[in-house]
């Protein structure tokens, strides 16, 4: 039996050959969301799991079956971000930041979720991001939006097309969210045990 210690499945090594890509492609994405006036902000890979069951919703995937969660020595719950907005919301409440005026951040680095690893899949991965507070324009919105065509044009991506999507007003939500409640409690007997068991809270809502 080999005693040779390797990396963690799905977790890989970024070797000096490559550094200089990862370098090249932060530069362009900090050159670019600086552009814009955004600041960079940087939260702890570790939070308080709470945070994330807040943001992300208890039931969800995510929560359930991808973190990696502990109990530290103190009693506390602790998990590694999975994603990183709700890391810089509570970095925005607990700091008051949103009092000082709009705040425009933008945020990058290392996230983890227990999945199968796979092409394009991998427990640690690195995201990027922004997020604006404190405003109330869909300026803001445009921006964003902006930020995102100028960033592939400035990393040399050709032939994207921009899809803008959105999740609808708070009214709209809680209707579409009905329909779907009521169509799946119809159909209960065809459901799995997960998912009939996750039915019940968000019924529960109504």
């Amino acid at each position: 039996m080999s005693n040779k210690i390797n990396a963690i499945r799905g977790m890989n090594d970024c070797l000096p050959k490559d550094s200089h890509l990862w370098l090249s492609l932060e530069k362009i994405i900090f050159d670019t969301f600086i552009t814009y006036g955004f600041k960079n902000i940087r939260t702890p890979i570790v939070e308080k799991t709470d945070t994330f069951c807040r943001a992300i919703g208890q039931t969800t995937d995510i929560i359930e079956k991808e973190m990696y969660t502990w109990t530290d020595s103190n009693g506390d719950l602790l998990s590694l971000r999975p994603e990183n907005t709700a890391g810089v919301v509570r970095a925005m409440i607990e700091h008051n930041l949103p009092r000082e005026g709009i705040q425009k951040v933008f945020y990058q680095g290392a996230m983890f979720r227990h999945e199968r690893p796979q092409k394009g899949r991998y427990r640690q991965f690195h995201q990027i991001g922004a997020e604006v507070f404190g405003a109330h324009s869909a300026k803001s919105d445009a921006e964003l939006i902006a930020i995102t065509h100028s960033l592939w044009q400035n990393l040399g991506l050709k032939n994207i097309t921009l899809e803008i999507n959105t999740l609808g007003s708070n009214e709209a939500r809680a209707n579409y969210r009905s329909v779907l409640v009521d169509y799946f409690t119809q159909h209960k007997d065809q459901l799995d045990e997960d998912s009939t068991r996750r039915l019940k809270p968000i019924h529960s809502e109504f």
